[in-house]
């Protein structure tokens, strides 16, 4: 380190995840108790501070990491968080990130060695500092995103009904869409390719199962994630 700026007062910075994933039709965070003080034992995103040595988005990775084992996760910067006393401990600027994750992904023991569970986005708790309202904002983005770019992809397995895209889309966005016309949209997507594997576990009749083909989105140059 250098002995630049020493006339000015130094502040930390973290980085704080918002996991989405999706299960039983519903959009869900991974949140835990706080493990430090100040705020031990309130409900809490999962973050931590940045290193000299790495730049928001390593840091961000890494953390993710820590808690999931995932890597190569769909992740984008919501903003920063920098209000004077968002944490009675020290001067702290955050940076959060969202990443959406397919939760089968995840392993259960994992997630229980770490102390974090999955709660669904309409009945998160009050939870430390300004972690909402970094919810609040990240649910913004998200919504305004999935209407024009295909990331709802990253919560669902390879495998997958039109149902199942069609209650995603509603979970995110908040309501119900015409069934119809959505199924018209869809299919009306090259990238979504129907498959001939028939999913029978939700009916008699089964319904045909589609993947996202990430090869013939990557070759349209109208759409990029």
């Amino acid at each position: 380190m250098t002995t630049y700026y020493k006339e000015f007062q130094k502040v930390l910075l973290s980085v704080d995840c918002i996991i989405f994933g999706f299960d039983n039709n519903k959009l869900k965070i991974l949140i835990g108790r706080r493990q430090l003080d100040p705020g031990r034992g309130e409900w809490s995103l999962y973050g931590g501070f940045v290193r000299s040595d790495e730049s928001l988005d390593e840091a961000a990775n890494r953390t993710l990491f820590e808690l999931t084992g995932l890597k190569k996760v769909y992740m984008r910067q919501v903003g920063a968080f920098g209000s004077v006393d968002r944490d009675p401990g020290e001067r702290v600027v955050s940076v959060a990130y969202y990443a959406l994750i397919n939760v089968d992904d995840y392993a259960d023991k994992q997630r229980l060695e770490h102390g974090v569970e999955w709660v669904e986005v309409d009945k998160i708790p009050t939870m430390y500092s300004d972690h909402n309202e970094m919810v609040n904002r990240a649910l913004k983005l998200m919504r305004e995103k999935i209407k024009t770019r295909p990331i709802s992809f990253q919560l669902l397995p390879p495998l997958f009904t039109l149902t199942q895209l069609q209650h995603l889309y509603e979970a995110v966005i908040g309501e119900e869409v015409d069934k119809r016309n959505f199924r018209k949209r869809i299919k009306e997507m090259d990238y979504i390719e129907k498959t001939e594997l028939i999913d029978k576990t939700h009916s008699k009749r089964g319904a045909a199962l589609y993947r996202f083909n990430k090869k013939i989105f990557d070759e349209d140059p109208n759409f990029k994630l």
